[in-house]
């Protein structure tokens, strides 16, 4: 029991730091792993091309870390780009609660219908709850994919082992360029 109890605080504690990180200027690796990211999905799913071609902007995070134990939590930082431009950087912080164990590492990216749907995002009203599922991307697995609510959510593992059964959220930060 004393061990399982290191554990959370030592998860919690990584989330925290990671989430309260501070920025100072305009990373330019940070576009290389956002534009890497993006090559990465585009060459797992061709299908992709059509959500890039027709979406009006796009939220690339080339790396989420979580971890969890009863208690659960994600962080990752990316970029939004919109038609294509790099228009500012946002950061995704997940708690989730319910039957878990484990840690991964995974890719997501969210795409944006329009106009509106992407400036609900920066302005802060934007969450993933429950009820909005990602695909996780494989060849052909975004060709029945629509959009819902303005937004479409793919995720690609890059590694680790997780076991879920919980249920949270994500929300979300944006910071203009």
């Amino acid at each position: 029991m004393r061990t399982s109890n290191s554990v959370f605080w030592v998860l919690a504690g990584l989330l925290l730091m990671s989430a309260s990180t501070v920025r100072a200027g305009w990373d330019a690796n940070a576009e290389n792993k956002a534009r890497e990211a993006v090559a990465e999905f585009r060459k797992a799913d061709p299908d992709l091309e059509a959500f890039f071609d027709n979406a009006y902007g796009y939220a690339v995070f080339p790396s989420v870390g979580k971890g969890g134990m009863g208690i659960g939590g994600a962080y990752g930082s990316g970029l939004v780009f919109e038609r294509g431009r790099v228009i500012g950087r946002t950061s995704l912080t997940q708690l989730t609660i319910g039957f878990q164990l484990g840690g991964q590492v995974y890719r997501e990216i969210i795409f944006f219908k329009d106009k509106a749907a992407l400036d609900d995002f920066k302005d802060g009203k934007f969450k993933l709850g429950a009820q909005v599922s990602a695909v996780a991307v494989t060849v052909g697995a975004s060709a029945d994919v629509g959009y819902s609510n303005g937004v479409a959510v793919f995720t690609m593992a890059k590694g680790g082992l997780m076991y879920e059964a919980s249920v949270g959220g994500q929300k979300f930060s944006f910071e203009p360029r």
